[in-house]
């Protein structure tokens, strides 16, 4: 895992800090204290939201265009062109839009073959919609724990968990705890950051599972020059109002594969069999086609993500400013051989101030500032605790130390 170094080590002495005599903190705080004066020196306006989407582009005349045309539902061109401008971007042959990242997760497990009663392994640090799309799907999520480098899946230790876990019987893997067939993997891209995707496309290979990556927080990163989204079979994306592009609500499916993509657009579209006029469907399909008034919201928004994505690395410049002569942790960096957008920005405090970590999302909530913490452990969850699961002691101790802090890229003119 890559941190900002304290700037006390990075500086010599004489140098110009950042953090200049005029704007030292002041003495004597409180740990909360210094987080949230740190964090002001980075957040020179109030915001509402820990992401708040920028509207700065052609938004108002597409959604015009929509209104006026009356294209506002399933089909329209701002659909097949929003497509196009995500293919292009991330550099996938195929894409394809559907109405949020949940039902692009659910519709590619669905298309990749994974089926009722089977198991899917997944991070137990993520969103929650990454078990809930397997659940979906009729199958079991089965949670690992993630990397201290990346906080996605470990490859390395995915490959010995699952050498000892399996046994092959005909051309199924089988866990032999729970007898249930193994068919696939959704690693997560954690707040942007990408994961190990080709280790764990090794892994997926040698097994013969599916592989599908989650990575809805990560659009506009890149590992090794390569787009998230890219190492498996197929990709997600998210376009909540809270990412990094928006179209209201959203999602879409990128993928290199002809077939998987005429069947993911084929199911998205209620399975129904084109036609002039009747409505025959030869398979359980699903009506999660993004309308065509979200996705021209997109289209000017992907016109807009270069500049988003900087501006947002650009943030993440300035809380290493504010935040690196702190002693009470670090923030998160990107990887080796990773750009990561830095869709939110991450503090991890010390082991010893793992216990104050509440106080301080308390005091800075309490002083306007939008913070959070990560997602509660996915097998801590209700829906979740019976999952199969082995001890996920970094998934735990990330979830006890992380501040997430204000990460629009307004925050950077």
């Amino acid at each position: 895992m890559v941190f900002a170094e304290p700037l006390s080590r990075r500086l010599r002495c004489g140098s110009v800090c950042p953090v200049t005599m005029a704007h030292r903190q002041p003495e004597a705080q409180s740990i909360a204290d210094q987080m949230i004066w740190a964090i002001q020196q980075v957040t020179s306006r109030k915001t509402s939201g820990i992401h708040e989407p920028v509207f700065a582009g052609n938004e108002r005349e597409y959604v015009k265009q929509c209104i006026e045309t009356g294209y506002v539902s399933s089909v329209g061109s701002f659909v097949t062109r929003f497509e196009k401008e995500l293919a292009r971007y991330v550099g996938a042959q195929h894409a394809v839009a559907v109405v949020n990242g949940t039902s692009a997760l659910h519709l590619a497990l669905v298309a990749a073959g994974v089926k009722p009663g089977d198991e899917v392994i997944v991070p137990a640090l993520s969103f929650v919609a990454t078990a809930s799309a397997v659940a979906l799907a009729g199958a079991t999520p089965h949670f690992v724990d993630v990397s201290r480098e990346t906080w996605g899946i470990d490859s390395t230790e995915l490959r010995a968990y699952l050498s000892s876990l399996l046994r092959r019987d005909g051309k199924q893997l089988i866990n032999k705890e729970s007898g249930r067939p193994v068919t696939a993997i959704v690693p997560m891209h954690t707040l942007g950051h990408p994961c190990d995707g080709d280790g764990i496309k090794a892994v997926a290979e040698e097994f013969g599972l599916a592989f599908l990556e989650d990575a809805a927080e990560s659009l506009g990163s890149f590992a090794g020059g390569t787009h998230t989204g890219l190492a498996g079979n197929a990709g997600v994306f998210s376009f909540n109002g809270n990412k990094t592009v928006t179209t209201g609500g959203g999602g879409a499916i990128v993928t290199d594969d002809a077939e998987l993509a005429a069947r993911l657009r084929h199911l998205s579209t209620t399975a129904k069999i084109p036609h002039r006029f009747e409505f025959d469907h030869d398979s359980v399909g699903y009506n999660y086609r993004m309308p065509n008034i979200n996705a021209a919201l997109g289209v000017a928004q992907l016109e807009q993500l270069p500049d988003l994505v900087e501006r947002q690395r650009s943030l993440h410049r300035k809380y290493e400013e504010a935040l690196g002569d702190l002693v009470l942790g670090s923030l998160r960096s990107e990887s080796p051989g990773t750009t990561s957008n830095y869709w939110l920005q991450a503090f991890l405090l010390t082991p010893e101030l793992a216990s104050q970590r509440d106080n301080i999302l308390n005091a800075c909530l309490d002083a306007g500032i939008p913070v959070r913490p990560l997602w509660k452990p996915l097998n801590s969850l209700t829906p979740y605790r019976q999952s199969p699961s082995p001890p996920t002691p970094v998934v735990t101790d990330l979830y006890s130390r992380v501040i997430c802090l204000p990460s629009s890229a307004s925050l950077v003119p």
